[in-house]
């Protein structure tokens, strides 16, 4: 139960800032074009958001949704901190706290579906 409320929880972050990067809307806009990568930045990390999301909530996949949330969310974070700014167009730092809470979730899912991940079984049965 646990882990599928933290698989949702990462999905539905990650799903509803989708509209706003595909649409254009002048938030996802502003970000993209101070990190110097619109649009493609913009559509591409809407696509990997997509794939991840997608992914955790296919339980045989969560691991690599997992993963691909975290690379994402490294991504996003990386560039609040250096960038952007905790706080972009005064939204009083929602975006960045909604990123720490998807690569936190993503970090647990990752460790507790760690069996999963196929050359972590091959390790773990000594291949």
């Amino acid at each position: 139960m646990l882990k599928w409320i933290l698989r949702l929880a990462a999905a539905i972050i990650l799903f509803q800032t989708l509209f706003f990067k595909f649409t254009g809307a002048p938030e996802s806009v502003y970000i993209f074009t101070t990190l110097g990568i619109e649009p493609y930045g913009r559509i591409g990390s809407g696509i990997g958001e997509l794939i991840a999301g997608i992914l955790l909530l296919i339980p045989r996949f969560t691991w690599l949704g997992a993963l691909m949330g975290l690379a994402v969310m490294s991504g996003a974070i990386f560039s609040h901190l250096t960038k952007l700014g905790i706080v972009v167009m005064d939204d009083g730092g929602q975006l960045f706290v909604m990123a720490l809470i998807v690569f936190l979730v993503c970090a647990v899912l990752l460790w507790m579906d760690r069996k999963e991940i196929p050359f972590i079984q091959r390790w773990i049965q000594g291949e």
